[in-house]
């Protein structure tokens, strides 16, 4: 069982902004996000969009996102 649960991507993106992440530019419902320390990241989901557990962990990995930032 993951430790993730389904979030709607309006709540990720407002933790992400939560722990440090800025939107650099958008086009339609893709984001570039950036952080200092750390890459770039693409987020591209819409605002109403249902985003899964599988997901979430792969979101994480890349943005130091935690099942408790949500």
């Amino acid at each position: 069982m993951s430790v993730w649960r389904a979030a709607k991507a309006r709540r990720v993106l407002a933790a992400l902004k939560c722990i440090g992440w800025q939107i650099k530019r958008q086009s339609g419902s893709h984001r570039r996000l950036e952080r200092p320390g750390w890459p770039d990241f693409t987020f591209a989901f819409h605002d109403e969009q249902e985003i899964g557990p599988r997901m979430l962990a792969r979101i994480a990995q890349h943005t130091g996102l935690r099942p408790e930032d949500l």
